[in-house]
């Protein structure tokens, strides 16, 4: 079975998450400078055989599109034509920030170590992934 990948992508930074090969668990692998990020995801790409990429989509609260909204749309564009046999799946980022902050602190990270923002985006895109996990499975569940 291939990895899934979830993408919390962001202006400067975008963090990455992927499952392990039977899409059990997902666990954060880095956080990428953006500008170097096709780069990264050719030669992970490479490497590992991914399935489907889970790309964080940010709105706010009313739906309506936020600032990152048309990077992100941008970023997806630019994905599609790199990887066009692998499907790309949205997934609702509100309150990923807030969420991984609080699981930072439950996990007991120290303050020093929380103010790292490339672990925030990392924890964000882990988020992102285990609920498109969440939500593929509650479908399948709903199936049967």
């Amino acid at each position: 079975m291939a990895r899934l990948m979830g993408i919390d992508y962001g202006g400067k930074r975008t963090g990455i998450a992927v499952t392990d090969r039977l899409q059990i668990i997902a666990t954060g692998l880095c956080t990428v400078a953006t500008n170097e990020l096709m780069p990264f995801l050719e030669n992970y790409c490479k490497e590992e055989e991914v399935e489907c990429f889970v790309l964080g989509d940010p709105h706010n609260l009313d739906g309506s599109a936020t600032h990152a909204t048309p990077l992100v749309a941008a970023f997806k564009k630019k994905l599609k034509k790199k990887f066009p046999e692998t499907p790309i799946e949205l997934v609702d980022e509100s309150f990923t920030s807030k969420m991984a902050m609080q699981t930072l602190i439950a996990s007991g990270v120290k303050k020093m170590k929380r103010r790292n923002k490339a672990l925030l985006d990392e924890v964000s895109a882990t988020l992102i992934l285990k609920s498109y996990m969440e939500q593929r499975e509650n479908e399948q569940n709903i199936i049967k």
